[in-house]
C-alpha cells in the first residue's frame, strides 16, 4: 500500500480543515514547498496536493505552489481542487502535476470528464469520490447529491478509469479512524479499482488496517501534522 501525504492549500499556506469546513481551518506551515521537501527527504514518493481556494472558486488558484513543488522536488504530485475546464487541466499538467483528481467535474460535466479520461489516459486521471453518508458530495463538500458512492465509482470504472480517491467526509480531520467497511464494500463491488483511502487516519494501526482491506494507497494529513505518526514511520511503512 502506498502512503501519500496530503498538503491542502489556502492562501498559499499549508492548512487542514475539519470535515471540509472552511471555518474550521488550521495553518500548519507557511511554505508548502518546505513541507513537500520534508516528505521527499523522508523517502516518500507521492504527494496529494489540494487547492482548497480553487475548489471554492471552481478554477485553479494556487498555481505557484504546484509549480514550485513540481519543479523543486521529485515527488509525483496528484493535484486537485478547482480543475473544471480544459484550460485548468492543461494548466495543471503544464505546471508539473503527474495526475489530476476530478471530483465535482465528474458530476457537473461528465462528458468533459469522460473526454479527459480518453485524452490523457487512465494513468493520469483520478476520480475524486467524496461521500457524506454514502452519497457523493461536491464543491469542496458544500453540496450534496443523491448519488451512491459505490455506484458512482462503478460507473466510471466501466468507462476505463482505474484510480479513485474516496474520502468519507464524516471521518475527515477527526483522527477517529478510516471507513474500513465502506472501503471493503468498494473493493468487493468494484474489482480492479486502484482505491486510495482518504480521511480519518489517526495512527499506524489505521494504516495497517487499511492495508489488510487491500486498498492501493492511503492519504495521510492531519495525523502527521498533529504528531500522531512520524515521517519515519510513514516512510518505513511496508518496507
Amino acid at each position: 500500500m502506498e502512503i501519500i501525504p496530503a498538503i491542502d492549500i489556502i492562501g498559499g499556506k499549508c492548512v487542514r480543515l475539519t470535515q471540509g469546513d472552511y471555518s474550521q481551518q488550521k495553518t500548519y506551515h507557511d511554505s508548502p514547498l518546505e513541507m513537500a521537501k520534508r516528505f521527499e527527504q523522508a523517502g516518500v514518493k507521492r504527494l496529494h496536493l489540494v487547492d482548497l481556494d480553487g475548489a471554492k472558486q471552481k478554477q485553479i488558484v494556487n498555481k505557484q505552489v504546484l509549480e514550485d513543488i513540481a519543479q523543486n522536488t521529485s515527488l509525483k504530485v496528484d493535484f486537485g481542487g478547482g480543475v473544471q475546464s480544459d484550460e485548468d487541466i492543461a494548466l495543471a499538467f503544464r505546471l508539473g502535476a503527474s495526475q489530476v483528481t476530478g471530483g465535482s467535474v465528474a458530476i457537473r460535466k461528465p462528458d468533459l470528464f469522460d473526454r479527459w479520461i480518453r485524452e490523457y489516459g487512465t494513468e493520469k486521471i483520478i476520480l475524486g469520490a467524496d461521500a457524506k453518508n454514502r452519497k457523493i458530495a461536491i464543491g469542496g463538500w458544500e453540496e450534496s447529491t443523491e448519488l451512491d458512492v459505490v455506484e458512482f465509482i462503478s460507473s466510471y470504472m466501466k468507462k476505463g478509469l482505474r484510480y479513485v480517491i474516496c474520502t468519507d467526509v464524516a471521518k475527515d480531520g477527526l483522527l477517529q479512524g478510516s471507513s474500513l467497511e465502506l472501503y471493503e464494500e468498494i473493493m468487493e463491488e468494484v474489482p480492479g479499482v486502484k482505491l486510495i483511502a482518504s480521511g480519518g487516519v489517526s495512527s499506524m494501526k489505521d494504516l495497517e488496517d487499511l492495508e489488510k482491506v487491500g486498498v492501493y494507497g492511503a492519504i495521510v494529513g492531519k495525523a502527521y501534522y498533529e504528531g500522531k505518526v512520524t515521517l519515519e514511520e510513514l516512510a518505513a511503512f511496508g518496507k
